[in-house]
């Protein structure tokens, strides 16, 4: 078992240790002084240059490790291909097309899929890509011309830095039946359930376009009261989360003295 340094979290505050790397566990050094074996973890979350790992049938362990990029991505290769997870071997292409326009220098890579509790996650021997899914905006069985053949894929849509980037799943008709049943059940909970009334739809539209508030008060004639109360139907249905709060202002009696006085000419 290779030993690595590493930060844990621990009661509240991240502590120096050491972690060693196995081909079937890893173990956390003191303070902790835990053997994890792979098997055991049920889900793996990348935040910045740390991840989560949560273990144990019911989820109840919780690991935080903070380390270089080079000691986490060896260790979540590891945990992908042997954690308890769905999981498949496929070609993928992520990304392949961003903001609707295809990546010039987007490639098929042959690797592993591992659906877990709260992403997707893509592995090859060059890339570490995860797909949260709470933020999967679509999947379809769909084809597409690879090599002058049209095949059956999986296509993924899912937001990444404000906009809808797609990915694509490659593998056995059977397979792919079983991987788009899958995500589908997995995505469930992020499916809308609601009816949504036409004027509502008609602002998410235009929020997707990318239009702000003004110029769809303008084009819809809505009031300013009229489009927040539309806002909170969306935010209470979770469809859109809050991006800034503007404030609207109107000048005090100082602050009109303060402009007729700036505007004042020399001579007055």
């Amino acid at each position: 078992m290779k030993s690595v340094p590493v930060k844990v979290e621990h009661e509240g505050r991240w502590v120096p240790t050491t972690m060693g790397i196995g081909e079937d566990r890893f173990r956390i050094e003191a303070p902790l002084e835990r053997e994890i074996v792979y098997k055991s973890v049920v889900d793996l979350e990348r935040k910045k240059n740390q991840v989560v790992i949560t273990a144990g049938a019911e989820g109840e362990s919780v690991y935080r490790i903070a380390s270089v990029e080079k000691v986490l991505t060896v260790l979540k290769k590891f945990i992908i291909m042997q954690a308890s997870a769905y999981r498949l071997n496929a070609f993928f292409m992520s990304p392949a097309i961003r903001g609707g326009v295809l990546i010039q220098d987007a490639r098929w890579e042959k690797g592993a899929i591992a659906v877990m509790k709260t992403g997707i996650w893509f592995v090859s021997q060059d890339t570490q890509v995860c797909i949260p899914l709470e933020d999967v905006t679509g999947i379809e069985l769909t084809s597409r011309e690879i090599q002058e053949k049209n095949l059956d894929v999986v296509k993924i849509d899912h937001l990444s830095e404000n906009e809808v980037v797609t990915t694509f799943v490659l593998c056995p008709m059977t397979t792919l039946q079983v991987l788009y049943n899958f995500l589908k059940e997995a995505t469930h909970g992020t499916e809308v359930s609601e009816e949504i009334d036409p004027l509502t739809g008609q602002v998410a539209m235009l929020v997707y376009s990318g239009m702000d508030s003004s110029a769809i008060e303008n084009m819809l004639k809505l009031s300013h009261k009229d489009l927040d109360a539309i806002y909170e139907k969306l935010l209470g249905m979770g469809l859109a989360e809050v991006l800034y709060i503007r404030k609207e202002v109107q000048l005090t009696a100082k602050g009109v003295r303060y402009i007729s006085e700036t505007v004042k000419s020399p001579l007055d």
